[in-house]
Formats: structure tokens, C-alpha cells, sequence
């Protein structure tokens, strides 16, 4: 008999652009640097990242998406960059700030497009629309300008 266990593990699903940049640590292992988006729309602070190994993120089946799975009880490292100030020549000075994240919170902050209120983006596009349509009704096109009036016959 065995005594294996099967863990507990959440699925993180997430869109390609998230996990671009592949690299190679310093022992050789290939890493995957994922973004997590800010959740607030009007945070234009640097989004957080994590790194997992390459072989962790999967395509998903229609080739616009990758997921991972990670443990349920587990922590990731979760790192931003901030702005702690200038050198001499006016460079600036950026320094990561760190924190552990349990695996079930970085799920929810990486998946928080999901919650967001489509209500006021369809409103966005209905109130930018008829200003559109106006402007574009209310000049002729160039084709019909260039093009001389036929006479009747």
C-alpha cells in the first residue's frame, strides 16, 4: 500500500501576455516571470509579479490562454517594483518590495478581471458612440467631395 496523499490544488487561469518573459536562473532551471494586474483600474503603480518554473504554465485548449496549478496550502512570493528615489544624475532608484501571498489569495488577485462591473464599459461605449456617429455624419466623405456631380440626363 501506498502512502501518497493527493494534495489539495488550486488552477490559476490567466491570458498569455501575463506570462511573457522567459528566462534561465542562475542554476540553470527555466523560469516563467508572471504579471499580476492591478485590480484598481486608477492604480497606475508597477504591477506585482512571481516566478514559477516554465514547466508549471500550460496553453490552455484554444491557444489564448495558459493555466498553472499550485498547492491550496501553499505561499508564493510576490514582488513589486517602487520608486525609492534619484542618484545624482537624476537616475531613478527602484527597489523591490516583497511579501508571501498564500496560493488562494494570488488565484483571486490574478483573476480579479473576473469581478469587474461590464456594466460601465458597455456604458462607456454607448456614451462615446453618438459623439462618433455625429461627427461622422456631419461630414461628407472625401471620396464623395473629390468626386465631380454627374448631370442628369
Amino acid at each position: 500500500m501506498s502512502d501518497y496523499t493527493e494534495k489539495e490544488t488550486i488552477t490559476i487561469k490567466f491570458g498569455k501576455g501575463l506570462a511573457d518573459r522567459h528566462f534561465t536562473s542562475k542554476a540553470g532551471k527555466d523560469l516563467v516571470e508572471v504579471k499580476i494586474p492591478n485590480e484598481d483600474p486608477g492604480d497606475k503603480r508597477p504591477w506585482q509579479s512571481f516566478v514559477v518554473g516554465a514547466g508549471m504554465v500550460h496553453d490552455n485548449k484554444y491557444g489564448k490562454g495558459v493555466w498553472m496549478r499550485l498547492p491550496a496550502d501553499g505561499e508564493t512570493k510576490v514582488s513589486r517594483p517602487v520608486l525609492t528615489g534619484q542618484d545624482e544624475n537624476g537616475k531613478n532608484i527602484w527597489e523591490n518590495e516583497t511579501r508571501m501571498v498564500p496560493n488562494t489569495e494570488l488565484k483571486a488577485m490574478m483573476e480579479a478581471y473576473k469581478t469587474r462591473d461590464r456594466d460601465s464599459v458597455l456604458s462607456d461605449l454607448d456614451s462615446k458612440k453618438p459623439a462618433a456617429e455625429a461627427t461622422r455624419s456631419a461630414r461628407p466623405s472625401p471620396e464623395k467631395a473629390a468626386r465631380p456631380k454627374q448631370a442628369a440626363r
